[in-house]
C-alpha cells in the first residue's frame, strides 16, 4: 500500500505515524481551529484570507501565533505535501491548530501545533450542482452570538445534529438559525439570497461563520456593481427571494432548488461559479 502523508509541525510524518496523545486538547476539549483550503488546478486558492482568519481566530482564542505562522511558509508546506500525495490538480486541504496539552480546562500553555492533511479531489475547479439543493430548518439547537460564534472551531456537535437531522429528513442540508430566530448559515457553508438581482447575506454580527468564500462573492459582487446587503435573513426573506445559493471554500458555489413550498432559479450561481473558475485560471 502507497504511504499517504501529512504535516505535523512543519515536518512530513506517514498519516499512519502516531503523533498526537490522547490528551491532546483538540480530542478532549475541541480547543482547535481549522481552515478547509482548495487546491485547485495546482493552485492554492484564497490562502492570504485563510491564514489572516486564523491567526485572527488564535488572537481571539488567546492561542499564541509562531513568528513562523505566515502565508509563505503555510503555501510551501501545502504544496510539498500535495507533490508528496501525488495530488496533481484538486485537493481539499485541511489546517488545524490546537493548543498544546496540559492542563483541564484551564491550560497549561496557549503554545500551539499545527496539521496539514490533504485529500485528493476528482471534480476539477469549481462545479455547480446540476440539481437544486433541498433545504429546511435546523431549530432544536440554535447557536448563540458571542466572540467566538465566527469562529471555525472543533466544537462542533451543533453543525453534527444538524446534519444528522439532515440525514434522517434526507435533505440536502439544513439551515441554521441564532438565538433570535434569523436564519445564519447551513451545516458547512454561508447562505445567499438573491431579489431582483440584489443579494442579501446574514451578518458576522448573527453569529455566522465568517466564510472566506463569502468573503469572495462579496468582493466579487462589488466589482460587478452588484448591490449585495449583510441584513439579518427570515423565513419571509427566503420564501420571498428569487434565488438562494450556499457558499464555502471547497465546493464554491452551490444552489438551493427548494425551501419549504418555494422553488428557486440559478442565474447568479451560475455567474459567481463562472468568476470563481476564473480566479483559478
Amino acid at each position: 500500500m502507497q504511504d499517504s502523508y501529512c504535516i505535523y509541525n512543519g515536518h512530513l510524518i506517514s498519516l499512519y505515524e502516531p503523533a498526537i496523545s490522547f490528551s491532546n486538547r483538540a480530542f478532549r476539549y475541541g480547543d482547535s481551529l481549522f481552515e478547509s483550503i482548495r487546491f485547485t488546478n495546482g493552485k492554492i486558492m484564497f490562502l492570504a484570507d485563510h491564514v489572516k482568519r486564523i491567526k485572527l481566530s488564535m488572537t481571539t482564542l488567546r492561542m499564541n501565533v509562531p513568528a513562523e505562522f505566515t502565508s509563505a511558509n503555510i503555501e510551501q508546506l501545502i504544496l510539498h505535501l500535495v507533490e508528496q500525495n501525488d495530488i496533481k490538480k484538486e485537493a481539499r486541504i485541511r489546517l488545524t491548530v490546537f493548543r498544546n496539552e496540559g492542563g483541564f480546562y484551564t491550560p497549561d500553555t496557549n503554545d500551539i501545533s499545527f496539521l496539514i492533511e490533504s485529500e485528493a479531489i476528482e471534480t476539477p475547479g469549481y462545479i455547480l450542482n446540476q440539481k437544486g439543493l433541498w433545504v429546511d430548518i435546523y431549530a432544536e439547537i440554535k447557536k448563540p452570538m458571542n466572540k467566538i460564534s465566527n469562529l471555525k472551531t472543533g466544537s462542533a456537535l451543533m453543525y453534527v445534529m444538524a446534519g444528522i437531522t439532515k440525514t434522517s429528513l434526507r435533505l440536502d442540508d439544513c439551515l441554521l438559525v441564532n438565538d433570535n430566530g434569523n436564519i445564519i448559515e447551513t451545516i458547512n457553508s454561508n447562505i445567499f439570497v438573491v431579489k431582483n438581482g440584489t443579494l442579501y447575506t446574514s451578518p458576522i454580527t448573527d453569529g455566522c461563520i465568517d466564510g472566506v468564500m463569502r468573503k469572495q462573492i462579496l468582493d466579487i459582487a462589488t466589482q460587478h456593481k452588484l448591490l449585495a446587503f449583510e441584513q439579518p435573513l427570515t423565513v419571509h426573506t427566503l420564501t420571498n427571494g428569487d434565488e438562494v445559493f450556499l457558499t464555502n471554500a471547497i465546493k464554491g458555489v452551490q444552489w438551493v432548488g427548494q425551501f419549504k413550498n418555494k422553488f428557486y432559479t440559478n442565474q447568479k450561481a451560475v455567474f459567481f461559479t463562472e468568476k470563481l473558475n476564473e480566479l483559478a485560471q
